[in-house]
């Protein structure tokens, strides 16, 4: 299907596009209302929730964060991959990322 160009399309055409633009806008109010709270849905979020969040901040002083412990496997998961994208600089012949 080839979309025509604005210089293509006559006066009544326009006038129907517009037409149809004005009832979509109608119908998609319309469903927002019908739905409510149903039709909003959150991102979710990745990775863990901060401190305060998880409700093991009240052992830390306001203003100090605890660090968070990396396990032995997820740091060498990002070695790996660190090396991985190493290797593939050089192999393009790059001396940076």
């Amino acid at each position: 299907m080839k979309l025509n160009s604005l210089t293509d399309i006559s006066l009544a055409q326009l006038n129907r596009a517009v037409a149809l633009k004005k009832r979509i806008a109608s119908l998609e109010s319309q469903l927002a209302g019908l739905l409510g709270a149903l039709g909003r849905t959150r991102r979710r979020q990745v990775g863990r929730p901060p401190l305060a969040a998880s409700g093991r901040a009240s052992s830390v002083t306001p203003g100090k964060q605890k660090r968070r412990k990396m396990s032995a496997k997820a740091r060498a998961r990002m070695a790996a991959a660190a090396k991985a994208r190493w290797a593939k600089a050089k192999a393009a012949g790059r001396n940076s990322l």
